[in-house]
């Protein structure tokens, strides 16, 4: 009976993980911390936390933020605004925060990175451009290893 109710636990758990990443997903540009994000998903903070990043590889706002720079990348890509208007746009209220997490994931400053893409994706399907100048982060956790004895 324990296991049931572990495992009941472990999927409503899921559940309103994926519902945390949905709406991160959604609503990027808004102010978000995880406190808001876990009082949303009926959970403490630091469970959130926790179980957010067994499930998904990184932290809620690893997660918020790593959206935020797709998001930022699309826009500077377009190259009719500035950096401190993108950094905005995208919900982060930092230019510096914005700009050290922008080189952290993509590995140039913002304002490199929309000189660099302008030259690599001119002439390139907007879909295409996406795909290939998304920025590498963590996917979903991996499953543990099975330990061999």
């Amino acid at each position: 009976m324990t296991s049931r109710i572990t495992e009941a636990q472990r999927l409503d758990d899921l559940a309103r993980l994926r519902r945390v990443r949905d709406r991160i997903d959604r609503e990027y540009a808004r102010p978000l911390d995880v406190e808001a994000l876990a009082r949303g998903a009926n959970m403490s903070a630091g469970h959130l936390s926790r179980r957010f990043r067994q499930a998904y590889g990184e932290s809620p706002y690893g997660y918020l933020m790593t959206r935020r720079v797709e998001r930022a990348m699309a826009l500077l890509r377009r190259g009719d605004l500035s950096v401190t208007d993108v950094c905005f746009a995208v919900g982060c209220s930092s230019l510096g925060t914005f700009s050290t997490r922008f080189a952290e994931l993509v590995g140039v400053p913002p304002s490199e990175y929309r000189r660099r893409a302008a030259r690599a994706t001119a002439g390139m399907p907007s879909c295409v451009a996406r795909q290939v100048t998304r920025p590498v982060r963590n996917r979903e956790a991996r499953s543990p290893e099975p330990q061999l004895a």
